[in-house]
């Protein structure tokens, strides 16, 4: 939300500079984010000076120009050549002086600089109005009246208003404080308390208010008062649509909205003046000289001001004509036949105070985040509906002309009273951490509109105004207390209370840190993915996951994303996506997360370190020109350093290939799942819209977690003694894995073998015949306490050749 130094003042005499004002508004819990000081004409005329033009002769080498003597009211005068046909001596003008640059209407801001003009000395430039960006004529320099003072600055003489706009990030406690009145009222509490400011407060008047005519009186009928439990409305005729003037342009400029017209300038206005939205309609368009709000039926059409056709819910709240038309969807946006046009003369004023929850969920059910819905949203004050459709029509009038037509409609069933909180002074000292006194508390309550209804015992009950929607508790009165008295305000402890605590062992978060800069070595980079999907995926897309397992959540704020992720693969593969349409292509990704799924009447909540590979395997170098893909293989590489750096060796390997992968492997202990890997089918990846291939890993981090746990780190001195290696070729058949024929090595090579390698597979089914393979197995061998002889190897290998003919048919090729 963005205010306006200049605007504040209006309201409450601020003697604060900017950046003291920026700190009191971030220790009133408006915490500012930004500040940025903007002026209404570019640049601001720094540099540009009234002068005296004391001569005026033609330019000896140029019939056009002039060369000019001006006086810039420093004494000493300058040579300044002019091509303005209207300069002469004696003329009041605008002189940009040596190195003031300008910016004018038209083209890119420019330096004034020291030259010569056709031979003759040129220290400045007599301007035009154009030229420094105050209006559009080029006709000559712009000259002012006799009486100006010389040496006065421009910004003066125009009398430049110089702004600073805060950038002030609004939580959504904070509903009285949408507007600059209610920014105001905290600042002038805040100056009444602790700088011994009176505190007073400038409301706008409308004392002026006055029904001209009754030529345009409405019926206005509500018939859905819970969601707009107050309507207010007036009619106007005889309006003048036309341009703002420039006050008014340059407040809503600040605050970052457009100006459009009077009209709807005026109700921005009031918006950010005093956090109440207002509608005009054109009145000549409410057919029947009627007014409904009320729901339509489901899927009914609404063209809104954007030119958009939106099929609206049944539980959109709708401003209608007397034909049930839709005329706004009430609070949110208005209608594209409704609206103020150019042409339109009579105008009915709407100010209503609409309930926050039907507003959001029309705002969020067709995406349309206006102003005044994130004002309605945060909880408007019903009580100042009538107050501001007053002041909006005083200044319609002062802005646009005509009539006050008809008597206010004020339509308020159930009248909203001010909610009464009772507190004590022990729970506010005992809160804030500090004695402050009991005639302080109260005289921040009276600063803040909060009136003492009644006080007995060291209790108080306390009045709270209807503009702060979300303070209905003790806590919340006595944070408003505290954010006035000043958080700076409330020394630290002498004596801070510890306690010791105890982490379980391994701690998992060190572990996870462990294994992401392993990851983060081997060229991976770690993602955040949203716990949040789409069921649609889930039932479209990605199989695997029953509908009754999934998570749902009513999510107002995206509707599409209405369920927890089931699995972490859909939002590895919208990370992928998202990459490569920003043309990063060769991926390694790996995210630490968690799933969600309903199971036995519970919803299980798992950890997950997921992994990912995408595109080439390394990237473009001269050193290398391997240009291969990545695989499935080199993603079981990466998957095993991380098992391997958790100590977790010992696990079954089991195929895969389900709704997900085209091609994978389990590992798991028993029923214990430890990881599952595998390339992304390609059926999944292209209705994903994922380019290439996708190879993913899911490892369940609880159980890896557990896994650990059980580890126990031993120490093994490295063997002096030498190791032998044999080398096999097995052939086989194209079902068995190398991982059958090393646990088949494991056993049979006892406390020997160190280590079992596959580096070759080879396929010729004219020479080992159809459905076969070979593999080339190394195998070393070490014994820590002696040298091993070459008959006690060759013995176990030939175990090992046994057991591989027996168990898995193989042939060894000789």
């Amino acid at each position: 939300m963005k205010v306006s130094l200049n605007w504040l003042k209006n309201y409450v005499e601020i003697p604060l500079t900017p950046d003291e004002v920026s700190a009191l508004l971030t220790s009133l819990g408006l915490e500012v984010e930004g500040m940025e000081k903007t002026e209404s004409i570019p640049g601001g005329l720094e540099g540009l000076v009234v002068s005296l033009v004391a001569d005026c002769q033609k330019h000896p080498n140029a019939d056009k120009l002039s060369l000019t003597k001006v006086d810039v009211g420093t004494g000493e005068l300058l040579s300044v050549v002019c091509g303005a046909p209207n300069v002469a001596k004696g003329q009041k003008v605008i002189v940009a002086t040596v190195g003031t640059t300008l910016y004018p209407i038209e083209g890119e801001p420019f330096v004034i600089k020291k030259s010569k003009i056709r031979g003759e000395d040129s220290e400045g430039m007599i301007c035009a109005e154009d030229e420094i960006g105050i209006g559009h004529s080029h006709a000559g320099i712009m000259v002012l009246p006799a009486d100006t003072m010389v040496g006065l600055p421009a910004r003066e003489y125009f009398r430049l208003e110089t702004d600073y706009v805060y950038e002030i990030g609004l939580t959504p406690n904070r509903s009285d404080a949408t507007n600059h009145l209610g920014v105001a009222r905290d600042v002038a509490a805040a100056l009444r308390i602790n700088y011994g400011h009176s505190g007073e407060l400038r409301l706008p008047d409308v004392s002026t208010f006055k029904v001209d005519n009754r030529d345009l009186a409405l019926e206005v009928t509500v018939e859905n008062t819970e969601a707009c439990p107050r309507y207010c409305g007036v009619s106007l005729k005889g309006v003048t649509i036309k341009e703002s003037p420039d006050w008014l342009k340059q407040r809503l400029q600040a605050v970052g909205v457009r100006p459009i017209n009077n009209i709807v300038d005026a109700t921005n206005f009031v918006l950010h003046e005093l956090g109440q939205p207002l509608h005009a309609f054109d009145l000549d368009e409410i057919k029947g000289r009627k007014v409904f709000v009320k729901t339509l039926p489901e899927g009914s059409k609404f063209q809104s001001l954007d030119g958009v056709e939106r099929a609206l819910s049944a539980e959109d709240l709708m401003i209608c004509d007397g034909n049930s038309n839709g005329m706004c969807i009430g609070g949110v946006f208005g209608g594209i036949s409704s609206g103020v046009k150019d042409g339109t003369a009579n105008i009915f004023l709407e100010s209503a105070h609409f309930h926050p929850r039907w507003i959001r969920r029309s705002s969020m059910r067709h995406n349309l985040r206006t102003d005044a819905a994130k004002v309605f949203e945060k909880g408007s004050d019903p009580n100042i509906s009538l107050y501001a459709l007053q002041r909006a029509v005083l200044l319609i009038k002062e802005l646009a002309g005509g009539e006050i037509a008809s008597d206010i409609v004020d339509i308020y069933p159930k009248p909203i009273e001010p909610a009464k909180v009772e507190l004590s002074y022990a729970h506010i000292n005992k809160l804030i951490g500090i004695q402050i006194p009991p005639e302080k508390v109260k005289n921040i309550l009276d600063a803040l509109d909060m009136a003492i209804a009644s006080e007995a015992d060291g209790r108080l009950t306390v009045t709270v105004p209807t503009n702060k929607a979300d303070v209905t508790r003790e806590a919340d009165v006595i944070e408003e207390i505290l954010r006035v008295y000043g958080f700076d305000n409330v020394p630290e402890p002498g004596i801070i209370n510890m306690a010791m605590v105890t982490s379980v062992q391994p701690d998992p978060s060190q572990v996870r840190n462990t294994i992401a800069d392993l990851l983060v070595a081997n060229g991976f980079h770690e993602m955040m993915a949203m716990s949040l999907s789409e069921a649609r995926i889930y039932k479209q897309i990605v199989g695997g996951t029953p509908e009754e397992a999934l998570v749902f959540i009513n999510n107002t704020s995206n509707v599409h994303l209405n369920i927890m992720r089931p699995t972490m693969v859909v939002s590895g593969l919208e990370a992928v996506v998202h990459n490569q349409n920003r043309q990063q292509l060769n991926l390694k990704l790996f995210e630490f997360g968690k799933t969600y799924r309903h199971k036995e009447g519970a919803i299980e909540e798992t950890a997950h370190l997921s992994m990912l590979l995408a595109g080439q395997r390394w990237h473009e170098s001269w050193l290398n020109k391997d240009k291969a893909l990545v695989n499935f293989y080199h993603l079981k590489a990466f998957v095993k350093l991380v098992l391997n750096k958790m100590g977790v060796t010992q696990y079954q390997e089991t195929p895969i290939k389900d709704d997900i992968f085209s091609y994978g492997v389990r590992y798991h202990r028993g029923e214990q799942v430890l990881v599952e890997l595998g390339q992304v089918s390609a059926k999944v990846a292209k209705k994903m819209d994922v380019r290439g291939q996708v190879c993913f890993a899911d490892l369940r981090w609880d159980n890896l977690l557990r896994s650990l746990a059980k580890n126990r780190v031993s120490y093994q001195e490295v063997s002096r003694f030498p190791s032998m290696r044999r080398d096999l070729a097995l052939v086989v058949e194209n079902s068995v894995r190398f991982s059958d024929i090393a646990a088949i090595a494991a056993k049979a090579g006892k406390k020997w073998l160190k280590d079992t390698n596959l580096f070759d597979v080879y396929v010729n089914e004219a020479q080992l015949g159809a459905g076969k393979k070979s593999y080339a197995v190394s195998f070393v061998f070490e014994d820590p306490e002696k040298t091993l002889q070459d008959k006690e190897v060759d013995q176990v290998v030939e175990q090992m050749i046994g057991a591989f003919e027996t168990q898995l048919s193989a042939h060894i090729r000789r």
